[in-house]
């Protein structure tokens, strides 16, 4: 059986001028980074201003297990899979970070036949935005300390800096947490630490950010610490937002590169789906839109993640609406709902997991259940793709299909796209067609001017199936400071473990009967939300013992290989 990379390999590209030809995006729209992949200048939406606007479909997820459920790749799939019943389709999905590329997640290019191309390039640097965000990130770490060491004339205190340096790598053994300002002249010691890259407001803002004004302003109001009278401090306040919105500039353009059946995606931004948004950019979506019939995006993680980020934060902003969730769901993940084995990523599936077994997947059910009904909340159809892995038998299947339409999906589809590309999803893509074509009565979860305790709790409990929310000290004073400076209109971005519907991993299916903690809560006035901690969180990954980088290498005619 050959790899994800050598069946990339072994594709047969478009040169990326037909790709955007085939589109309607002119060679005047493009800044073009080699033979197979461009930039799109933002000014092409004021060509596409009077068009009317494609479909919106947000694929997302069950509850995964660690390995993931192939959410990707059926989204890759199910656009392959409209363009072979003839509609003209574009992908939006994020860029990965090459921490995990490196590390023991992989890429996020898709796999198998429902894959992204050139898959190396999509996976190692593209043409550069990740690098961007950390330059520019790192640019305004260095203007804080550079201020404070030349006077502090914003009288800023320096143990009320959050604003760390990132760097994208999984290197948490070695500078999540270190001591600043060691030797030389320099005399504000304090801790701090790096991040990963894609964990920087940054890249949430790039995700965020409707026109190069507003990527600008937004840069501006981040808020990095406060003076020693407690009022927040700003990168406009430091003079940095113009420096950071130049090295961002080219960031904002969304890069557009092709599937193996050579229809078009953008590829852009790459924020978390645990601690920010996890969606890709409002700007490539806003692109698509105008180009296509349908827009096949997705959301990072499970529904009670991403899509409801996706909602309630990233078509906030935007104003777009969407017209149909696809939830993928697959039998592993489903009899772990329901009790059986330990699935750990580098091991073996346990036996019990690959044996039938209809009793632990009715039980588990319960999982898909509850994000069908978390989709309906927002008034959007649902369409259920069955992600299917060679022990699966027909009666696991039929069950799947079952217990989805008895939660209230339209209906739940077989997907095979790994194997077969977009003609393993042609059914999906009929159902997602008919799905999307229904009348839609989408609704936010909450309006802005609810308070901020409000809004936490109304994720909670409607998305969660909490029975309440119980709140720390540090984020009681968080909550009075930030409706203070005029904050508690933003968004809630929660900050959670993406293994269960509620915040502890440990708790699988449909959890019930437990009270959601919120440790802290901390500010992206930039990004445009609040972000409560409900546990303790890395923002910087680390190696696994035999990280994926150890099978990446170069052969002697120049190739990559080992990449997945």
């Amino acid at each position: 059986m050959k790899s994800d990379l050598e069946i990339a390999q072994a594709a047969k590209m478009k040169p990326i001028l037909e790709i955007a030809e085939g589109a309607d995006i002119g060679e005047d729209d493009l800044d073009l980074y080699g033979k197979w992949k461009a930039k799109v200048h933002l000014d092409i939406l004021e060509r596409l201003k009077d068009r009317p606007n494609g479909r919106y479909i947000d694929v997302t997820a069950i509850t995964p297990t660690p390995l993931g459920e192939g959410k990707t790749v059926t989204t890759i799939g199910l656009s392959q899979a409209l363009g072979v019943i003839g509609k003209k389709v574009m992908t939006c999905i994020r860029q990965p970070s090459l921490g995990p590329v490196f590390g023991i997640k992989g890429g996020a290019a898709g796999g198998g036949h429902s894959q992204v191309v050139p898959m190396e390039d999509f996976n190692l640097h593209l043409t550069g935005d990740v690098h961007a965000v950390s330059i520019t990130n790192n640019l305004l770490a260095a203007m804080i300390d550079a201020h404070i060491k030349h006077g502090n004339q914003l009288g800023i205190d320096p143990r009320t800096i959050s604003w760390r340096r990132v760097i994208d790598l999984n290197d948490k053994w070695g500078v999540y947490n270190i001591v600043s300002g060691l030797g030389g002249e320099n005399r504000s010691v304090r801790e701090t630490g790096f991040d990963i890259s894609v964990a920087s407001e940054v890249m949430a803002i790039l995700a965020l950010a409707t026109s190069l004004q507003d990527l600008r302003q937004r840069l501006g109001r981040i808020i990095f610490g406060q003076t020693r009278d407690g009022e927040p401090v700003t990168a406009e306040d430091l003079d940095a937002a113009g420096a950071m919105c130049v090295l961002m500039k080219d960031a904002l353009m969304p890069n557009l590169m092709q599937t193996l059946e050579n229809t078009p995606v953008f590829v852009h931004a790459g924020p978390f789906a645990n601690i920010a948004h996890g969606n890709s950019s409002i700007i490539a979506d806003q692109i698509a839109l105008k180009l296509a019939d349908y827009v096949v995006t997705e959301s990072g993680f499970g529904a009670d993640c991403g899509m409801e980020k996706f909602f309630n934060i990233k078509c906030r902003i935007s104003g777009l609406q969407p017209d149909c969730v696809v939830i993928v769901a697959t039998v592993r993940a489903l009899k772990m709902h329901g009790g059986v084995g330990n699935i750990r990523p580098g091991r073996p599936l346990p036996p019990e997991i690959i044996e039938e077994n209809l009793p632990a997947l009715e039980k588990g059910s319960a999982n898909l259940a509850k994000h069908i009904e978390n989709a309906k909340l927002f008034g959007v159809p649902v369409v259920v793709a069955v992600n299917r892995f060679t022990q699966d038998t027909d009666a696991e299947v039929k069950l799947i299909q079952e217990q989805a339409v008895a939660a209230g999906a339209e209906g739940a589809y077989l997907s095979d796209v790994w194997a077969k590309g977009g003609e393993g999803g042609r059914e999906l893509a009929e159902a997602v067609v008919a799905a999307a074509e229904k009348p839609s009565d989408f609704n936010l979860l909450y309006p802005d001017d609810a308070s901020i305790k409000e809004k936490i709790e109304a994720i909670a409990t409607k998305v969660y199936g909490a029975d309440g929310v119980d709140y720390a000290r540090a984020a009681e004073r968080k909550i009075e400071a930030f409706t203070k400076w005029g904050l508690d209109k933003l968004p809630i971005c929660m900050a959670k473990t993406h293994l269960s519907l509620s915040h502890d991993g440990t708790l699988k299916g449909r959890p019930t009967g437990f009270r959601v903690p919120v440790r802290d809560i901390r500010p992206s006035a930039g990004a445009g939300f609040l972000f409560p901690l409900l546990g303790t969180f890395s923002t910087m990954p680390g190696l696994p013992s035999k990280p994926a980088a150890l099978n990446v290498d170069i052969d002697e005619d120049g190739k990559i290989v080992g990449l997945f």
